[in-house]
């Protein structure tokens, strides 16, 4: 007797890996019957492999992904630059203000 099959929600996810890497290799023949072995079919397996590949394409990072994380790096460094000049600017301003009101606008 045969151990009883466990039912699709019963699959953890190592495990669903685990079969979506055994059948990889396999031809549709083979893969068809490890299915009926296990008791799933060969659309589950399917459906297992594609969300596998999603997964691991969100995880990977793509070449565009790290040229606009420089970019936007870059950017922010720039940001913080011209922020930096601009307090400086507005400081150097409130300073020759506070200087006209001591001692006059020198002109006399």
């Amino acid at each position: 007797m045969s151990k009883p099959h466990k039912p699709n929600t019963a699959w953890s996810s190592a495990e669903k890996f685990a079969v979506v890497l055994e059948t990889a290799a396999l031809n549709e023949a083979e893969r068809a019957e490890y299915a009926r072995r296990k008791g799933l079919y060969v659309e589950q397996i399917a459906t297992w492999t594609v969300v596998c590949r999603d997964a691991h394409g969100a995880l990977v990072e793509r070449p565009e992904n790290r040229a606009d994380k420089k970019r936007i790096h870059d950017l922010e460094r720039e940001l913080n630059r011209k922020e930096k000049a601009l307090a400086e600017a507005a400081a150097l301003l409130v300073l020759q203000k506070k200087a006209q009101a001591i001692w006059g606008d020198g002109d006399a």
